[in-house]
């Protein structure tokens, strides 16, 4: 079986998904991103040709994506990850108008066409304060394991107010919080409706439409999507794929490619005097 591959690249996480001829995800790898770009997207693709039983040899065409795009050797082009969340959220939610995409450094706002090409988006580039990093400072302060911080949160019933908007205060804000007696899961819920409200803002720039897919690494945190549908007074599209929701945008890229390329080209006409 031929197949194409996207591998997204992040600050934190490395992503990889394996097609099919026919636009299956057959293989998906998900490895810590760590000191060694080039390391783990080959290590994430590896990942993903064994869970898919393929070799590289199978792969046509490799497309990747995201901040160390750049870096993955084994990749024939590039394409951006905004563009690649966009096409992976309308593949995967046709009815998708609006993508947030937030992930461990960065939180990006897009809007797109009924075909997954861009209309608009923005992103808080500056700041972390919105993004994943700052769930992560949280979890720190609170010495509890990331995976945990959304089942935590959603039991609170009296929410504290967190002020700050920046990472780098967010864990004195969280300890000072702990230190006046306030339950865990109440801080918790207060960092996540902080985030919601600073993500919401972002997207409104771009255009809130009434689909609305949520992509990226934080998108597997449960009180996260809460927070931001009781923002949006909407459900949110949300899947288990929403996590590779770039990788899988740039293996569709690559599947354009390998299929444009099989198209038979129209003969020239002879243009006779």
């Amino acid at each position: 079986m031929s197949a194409t591959a996207g591998v997204d690249v992040g600050s934190t996480q490395t992503k990889a998904v394996i097609l099919s001829d026919a636009g299956e995800i057959v293989g998906r790898a998900l490895t810590s991103t760590g000191a060694n770009v080039v390391q783990a997207a080959e290590q994430a693709f590896a990942t993903a040709l064994a869970d898919a039983g393929l070799s590289d040899h199978d792969v046509e065409y490799v497309v990747g994506t995201g901040y160390g795009r750049y870096r993955i050797s084994f990749g024939h082009t590039q394409v951006t990850e905004i563009s690649c969340h966009a096409r992976g959220a309308v593949h995967m939610f046709p009815s998708t108008r609006t993508v947030v995409d937030m992930g461990g450094q960065d939180t990006k706002a897009i809007r797109v066409a009924a075909d997954g090409s861009i209309v608009d988006f923005c992103m808080n580039d500056k700041c972390a304060a919105g993004t994943g990093r700052f769930l992560g400072a949280a979890a720190t302060a609170l010495d509890i394991a990331l995976p945990e911080l959304g089942e935590t949160a959603l039991r609170s019933n009296k929410p504290v107010r967190i002020s700050t908007t920046c990472t780098v205060f967010a864990e004195s804000e969280v300890l000072s919080w702990l230190g006046k007696g306030k339950r865990i899961e109440d801080i918790l819920w207060g960092v996540h409706t902080s985030i919601a409200s600073r993500t919401v803002g972002l997207m409104r720039r771009v255009g809130v439409e009434d689909s609305v897919t949520f992509s990226g690494g934080v998108s597997r945190n449960v009180a996260m999507v809460a927070a931001l549908e009781e923002r949006l007074e909407l459900t949110l599209n949300v899947s288990e794929e929403s996590h590779f929701m770039g990788a899988l945008g740039a293996a569709l890229f690559a599947l354009d490619h390998v299929v444009a390329s099989r198209s038979p080209r129209p003969r020239a006409t002879e243009v006779r005097p």
